[in-house]
C-alpha cells in the first residue's frame, strides 16, 4: 500500500524547463494546481499574448 503524503499547499505559479518542453504549474481557485506541458512554440505564443494584454514591463 502506498503512503499518502499530506498536501503542503498549492504553491506558487511555477514554470520549469524539462527537456524540450516547458512545464507550467498554475494554482487554481479551490485548491490544487493545473499542470501544463507546452512546447517552445506554444510558450512563445503565450508570451506574445501576455505581452499584448499586460505590456512589456521588463
Amino acid at each position: 500500500m502506498a503512503a499518502q503524503k499530506p498536501r503542503a499547499g498549492d504553491g506558487p505559479l511555477e514554470v520549469v524547463k524539462e527537456g524540450r518542453s516547458t512545464i507550467m504549474r498554475i494554482p487554481v481557485e479551490g485548491g490544487g494546481r493545473l499542470v501544463l506541458e507546452i512546447s517552445p512554440e506554444e510558450a512563445q505564443t503565450l508570451l506574445d499574448q501576455l505581452v499584448t494584454v499586460v505590456g512589456d514591463e521588463r
